[in-house]
């Protein structure tokens, strides 16, 4: 009996003893497999660190094989130089060779070559005066003598504007331009109707896609041809019924300094005559000469251009009346305007710089100045004035300064 309990004793304790060391084996079994992981990852780092070091050694090796080979380019290209210097030395002293050939061979060819070149180029210019006159249909036999009277139509708008007539046969509009910048148009049926004080609201607007800029603008056959604000010198030609843009063009040489030193907001002024579309502009090439450019008004294109000799200084605005450019001078300060210089684009040798032209009655300054060819008058902008000024002419007969004498 005794016997039977030590066995029923020792077999729980054995079976304990037995299930410990089963577990012991396991935690050893365990740490030799981290170990041997741990070692396979160092083996791995090792030979990253190797092949790092082989990537170093040769990056430095290529290194200097790259500094080597600039070192010589760069002796070739000092080499290179050198030759070329030679070169240009021995073009040189052929170049000299060659001159002093060309200065001793036989002078009378070459005047006769110079001869021949002088009649080319008085053919060349007889040629370009009967084109000029053909272009400009030289029918004006009269010329500027006087202004007799003016005429304050209304007074409406700021200092600075334009108004005009369309010079056609049938046109009897009258056009307000207001301001230096704008891009609205103001539409009369006629003059009586300009001059009614309660008509400005009921006048008919046309408003611009592109507004102008100066007040240097016209209206011919049916167009407003003006400065497009926010350019250097593009000239739009918009038609006035249709309401559209009809075609642009850039003025070479203008927009970059004012013709009129007194009216500085206007870069480019368009003109019309008896002969067509003007564009008078100034550039620093000039001295600050006023230059007179004709235009084709059907293709927007320069015809021909004529440096002057009239100066911008003190100058308020100008006017174009038979293929000539008379510039209206004033003081800074507004006081009696006259023109002082007369410029006919057909007789260029004969300007006339002081003729002595005092427009009456009126003291004060103009924003701009356009000829009506139609009816003979200036409709001129006055400090918020719509003047119209009458001409007095003269039968055109010999040069600019007998007629002004």
């Amino acid at each position: 009996m005794v016997a039977l309990q030590v066995h029923f004793f020792l077999i729980p304790s054995l079976m304990g003893i037995m299930g410990a060391a089963q577990y012991v084996m396991q935690d050893a079994a365990l740490l030799s497999y981290i170990d041997q992981r741990f070692l396979s990852l160092e083996k791995r780092l090792e030979k990253c660190n190797q092949d790092v070091l082989e990537y170093v050694d040769e990056f430095r090796e290529f290194s200097r094989m790259v500094l080597s080979r600039l070192a010589g380019l760069n002796t070739d290209k000092a080499e290179v130089k050198r030759e070329v210097e030679h070169l240009l030395t021995r073009i040189e002293h052929a170049q000299r060779d060659i001159d002093y050939f060309g200065s001793v061979m036989d002078s009378n060819a070459c005047v006769e070559v110079h001869e021949d070149l002088l009649k080319q180029q008085l053919l060349e210019e007889a040629e370009e005066k009967k084109r000029l006159k053909v272009m400009l249909n030289a029918s004006c036999d009269h010329v500027l003598a006087g202004i007799r009277s003016l005429k304050v139509v209304k007074k409406t708008g700021g200092k600075h504007g334009s108004w005009m007539k369309d010079p056609g046969k049938k046109h009897a509009k009258i056009y307000l331009l207001s301001g230096s910048v704008n891009n609205v148009i103001l539409e009369f049926a006629n003059i009586m109707s300009f001059m009614k004080n309660n008509q400005t609201l009921k006048a008919r607007r046309v408003p611009l896609p592109l507004p102008w800029e100066g007040t240097g603008h016209v209206i011919y056959q049916g167009f407003l041809f003006y400065h497009r604000h926010g350019s250097l010198n593009e000239i739009v030609k918009f038609n006035i019924q249709r309401r559209n843009i009809a075609d642009q063009m850039l003025l070479p040489g203008a927009g970059r300094i004012p013709p009129y030193q007194l009216s500085p907001q206007t870069k480019i002024d368009l003109a019309v005559d008896e002969q067509g579309l003007w564009a008078l502009h100034a550039a620093p090439e000039t001295g600050g000469n006023i230059v007179i450019t004709k235009i084709n008004p059907v293709a927007m294109a320069v015809e021909y251009s004529w440096d002057t000799p009239c100066s911008s200084k003190d100058a308020e605005a100008a006017f174009m009346a038979c293929n000539t450019l008379h510039v209206v001078y004033n003081s800074p300060s507004g006081g009696s305007s006259r023109i002082q210089c007369v410029y006919d684009v057909l007789d260029t040798l004969n300007a006339y710089i002081n003729p002595g032209l005092h427009f009456p009655k009126r003291k004060g300054s103009h924003s701009t100045i356009h000829y009506n060819p139609k009816e003979k008058q200036l409709f001129a902008w006055g400090d918020g004035s719509q003047i119209i000024y009458k001409l007095h002419t003269k039968q055109k007969v010999g040069s600019l300064q007998q007629l002004f004498k």
